[in-house]
This record gives structure tokens, C-alpha cells and sequence, in this order.
């Protein structure tokens, strides 16, 4: 068995999502297991090397978890021609330029999003990659969630017939951090430092919905800054500048329309933190991170509004459990996967950087769909 390493430098992973799900609960694992096999039995291994700014933070994490290098010095990973990829989990504000000197470099990509501030850059980053010929790819995680993934089982089965709509509700509550702490980083509320539910959420949602049910071609939002006074870490009070929530409509080709709200100011009464409704005419389906819920339409019972008596239907009762039939892998690992084996291989990898631009034009089109009240027609995202 040929066995080929393939060095990963990582920065950000001090964070708590780069830290847990790209370090710990993605790298390491696939490391431990073996690697990952290709097509001709070729097992490449991933060895990361840590990259960040606090040298306590990263021995820590290096010592706990028998991680051979770490440094804070990111030029010297990126002039070592035995670390061919870069992956990034930094604060959005830092990815870009750390991301541009990776391309030229010459070292593949992948990273979280948004890749950049802002479109133009984004494209930037997607055009220089291409350029340069590496191969890149960008974080979307949810499509290999076990709920989306059963949903995509139904829609290659035709379980929808036509899909007519598709229902979002994601959020939960975060604590202001006064009188109990925040659970997430207080910069994502400080649109200075290109924080927002926005930035941070639509791009998921465009990937989600592009490649389930189509393209995304309209965009109308509106925002809100429910929670306009946070505390941050070390317990001192900020003004709250970026949005956290927003509520979303998308025009979809072939003529779905979305409708998707995101909030970090909601309180839950749902099964899951994310929920997606999809009608069709032959059935619907409700899908979250893990679970997924159909009825068809031979099992649709016939509503009629009276509200004057109490509802005879047992609504909850009517829908079924899609089964696992299979093993579903932590999400961010199975793309993990995939990506090396791109890296290594060459095969399909469709989540790339200018698949990441069109997650941002659609943030930049809700933000400015909030600010100017109209529905924004996206533009098609030119090929690099």
C-alpha cells in the first residue's frame, strides 16, 4: 500500500470552530484513521502544522493532540515547499490577505467563508487561484449534514415532483453577556470588523440552496439589529453595529422561491437549531441538521379552517421519519475528504472559490436589499 503525506498548514484553528471541527474533529481523525484512500488504493495521509498568532494557544494544542509543528510565523509555512495546502479559519477580516499570499505561494486552498470582504475581492482570490493553478475549495459544510443529505436523496428520487417553495428557520438565542456570557465571539456583532448575520449566514444558505434546488436569481431582505448593546469577553459593554437577524426572500430558477430567516435573537421551538421546508406537488419534507420528516401527498390530510372548534387533525402525527439507511460521517470531516483526495487525485471538488464569490454577491445583495428596500437581481458571477 502506497501511503503519501500531505502536509496542511492550518491558521486559525485556535478559534473555536477551527479548533473542533477542522482540527479536532476533521484532520485528526482522518490523520488517526489512516488517511484517506483513493481510486488506485494510495492513502494520503494529512499532517497539519499549526499556524497562529498566540504561540501559548498553539504549543497547548499542539502537545494535547501530539502535533509535531506550530508557528506563528506564516511566511515560513508558506516558503516550505513541504506544506502544499493552507487551509484558513481566521476572523473574516484577516482571511483575504493570508489567502492571496497562500495563492502566490502556490499552495492549494481551502477555506472558510466568506472568503473575503467583499465580492470584488472574493473574485480576486477565485481569479489569482486560477491563475496560478492550484486547486482550491471553500467550506460548505452543511451539504454534507446527514438531514440534507437524506433530502437530497428525496429530490434525486422525485419524491417532490415540482418543488414550489422551500421555508428556512434558523437561529437561537445568544446571550447579550452581561449576566450570562455570549456564545459567540463579540466581533461578529461589530460591523467594523465585518461582523453580521449576513456575511455570516447567507453564504451558507446560497450553497444550500444552489445546489439542492437552483440558482439563486433575486434577492430581497430585511435586517435588524435586535440586540443593539453586547458585552463583550472581558465583560465590557460595546454598541452592537452589525445586524443579528435578517429575514430573506429568493426568486430560485425554474421558479421556487425561498424564504429564509436567521436570527441570533429568536428563542427555539423547533426540533433543530436549522429547519428547512420544502413543498412539492407529489410531497413536502422538513429537514434539519440531523432528522428529516416527509409526507406525501397520498397521506396529506384535508385541512379546513374553523377556528371555532378545536383542530380534530393531529398534524405532527401525519409525517414519517426518513431512515439513515447508512452511516453519516461529521460533516466537516467528509468534506475534508473530499478535498484531499481532490488535492491529491484531481477529482470533482465543486465547492471552490468562485462557488464562495456567489455566496458573498448574494450577502452584499441583502445588505443592500436592507438598506434600499428593493429586490436585487443577481448578476450572473463571471468565470475566472
Amino acid at each position: 500500500m502506497t501511503v503519501q503525506t500531505l502536509g496542511v498548514a492550518m491558521n486559525g484553528v485556535t478559534g473555536r470552530m477551527g479548533y473542533r471541527q477542522h482540527l479536532s474533529r476533521s484532520v485528526l481523525e482522518i490523520r488517526d484513521a489512516g488517511g484517506v484512500e483513493l481510486a488506485d488504493g494510495t492513502r494520503v495521509i494529512p499532517e497539519p502544522v499549526l499556524v497562529g498568532r498566540s504561540p501559548e494557544k498553539l504549543r497547548t494544542i499542539a502537545e494535547r493532540h501530539d502535533i509535531e509543528r506550530w508557528t506563528t510565523d506564516l511566511d515560513s509555512v508558506l516558503s516550505d515547499d513541504g506544506i502544499p495546502v493552507y487551509f484558513d479559519a481566521q476572523i473574516t477580516h484577516a482571511r483575504e490577505s493570508a489567502v492571496r499570499a497562500a495563492i502566490a505561494a502556490g499552495k492549494h486552498i481551502y477555506t472558510e467563508k466568506p472568503t473575503a470582504a467583499t465580492l470584488d475581492e472574493a473574485l480576486e482570490l477565485a481569479k489569482l487561484a486560477e491563475q496560478a493553478g492550484v486547486r482550491n475549495g471553500v467550506v460548505q459544510d452543511k451539504l454534507f449534514l446527514p438531514g440534507l443529505l437524506k433530502l437530497r436523496r428525496l429530490i434525486d428520487s422525485g419524491f417532490f415532483g415540482e418543488v414550489l417553495s422551500v421555508r428556512g428557520e434558523f437561529g437561537y438565542w445568544v446571550f447579550e453577556g452581561d449576566w450570562q456570557p455570549g456564545q459567540r465571539p463579540s466581533w461578529n456583532y461589530r460591523s467594523e470588523d465585518d461582523g453580521g448575520i449576513v456575511l455570516d449566514m447567507f453564504p451558507h444558505w446560497h450553497y444550500v440552496l444552489e445546489h439542492l434546488f437552483g440558482a439563486v436569481r433575486t434577492v430581497t431582505a430585511r435586517t435588524a439589529t435586535h440586540i443593539p448593546r453586547r458585552w463583550d469577553e472581558n465583560g465590557e459593554p460595546y454598541e452592537a453595529t452589525a445586524d443579528d437577524a435578517a429575514y430573506g426572500i429568493f426568486d430560485l430558477e425554474g421558479g421556487a422561491i425561498a424564504q429564509i430567516n436567521s436570527s441570533w435573537s429568536v428563542r427555539v421551538d423547533r426540533d433543530e437549531l436549522v429547519e428547512f421546508q420544502v413543498d412539492g406537488t407529489e410531497g413536502s419534507a422538513v429537514a434539519g441538521l440531523r432528522g428529516c420528516r416527509i409526507q406525501h401527498r397520498t397521506a396529506t390530510p384535508k385541512a379546513v379552517w374553523d377556528p371555532d372548534v378545536a383542530d380534530p387533525v393531529d398534524h405532527r402525527a401525519g409525517w414519517t421519519e426518513v431512515p439513515d439507511n447508512r452511516d453519516f460521517p461529521n460533516g466537516f470531516r467528509a468534506q475534508w475528504e473530499d478535498f484531499l483526495r481532490h488535492v491529491a487525485a484531481g477529482t470533482p471538488f465543486p465547492h471552490d472559490l468562485l462557488s464562495g464569490a456567489r455566496g458573498l454577491q448574494m450577502a452584499e445583495a441583502g445588505l443592500r436589499s436592507a438598506r434600499t428596500g428593493e429586490r436585487i437581481v443577481l448578476d450572473e458571477v463571471p468565470n475566472t
